[in-house]
């Protein structure tokens, strides 16, 4: 049986077993760079998988992350017209902009599945060096966008709660 109070927590720490994942991506093009870099310019013996793999890479970290820097507030907001609002009024533009974020978001994920069956079904190979199959790069997109639009979907809920949306204001 599932226990629907402990949801939040496992998702929770599913955010952050991601960004964890995201960050040991970061060290490790960090040190694949520099190791190339090394290689090209003192050895003259340039490493040909480091730049397509580090472009891999850079997809993955950013969809395992966004989710739990979204959690944290942390990602680059315009607030030039919000400031000069009321509280009351910056909820309520906070909340109409996560709702959107949500159907982005589930948009993404689920045009971003089909995408990714259909170049897993096709076999298709990205036509590079390595020729790497597809659907591997891209079923990160979904599956980071899921994680996201359900981290709107929490943060328009406690708005919705906050603006009293749901009836009386707590």
């Amino acid at each position: 049986m599932i226990n629907f109070r402990k949801l939040p927590e496992l998702f929770d720490k599913t955010l952050e077993i991601l960004a964890a994942a995201s960050g040991i991506i970061l060290l490790f093009l960090m040190i694949s760079v520099c190791i190339d870099v090394t290689m090209r310019y003192l050895l003259n013996r340039p490493l040909s998988w480091v730049i397509e793999i580090a472009e891999y890479l850079l997809v993955y970290m950013t969809f395992l992350g966004a989710a739990w820097v979204q959690k944290l507030e942390g990602h680059v907001r315009v607030d030039v017209l919000t400031m000069m609002s009321s509280p009351r009024n910056q909820s309520r533009m906070a909340f109409a902009s996560s709702v959107i974020g949500v159907f982005v978001f589930a948009i993404i994920a689920v045009f971003g599945s089909i995408e990714t069956w259909d170049n897993f079904e096709r076999g298709v190979r990205n036509p590079s060096m390595l020729e790497f199959p597809k659907a591997p790069i891209l079923a990160v997109i979904p599956f980071g966008s899921f994680f996201f639009m359900i981290q709107f979907l929490r943060k328009a809920h406690r708005l919705a709660k906050e603006i009293g949306l749901y009836g009386k204001k707590p």
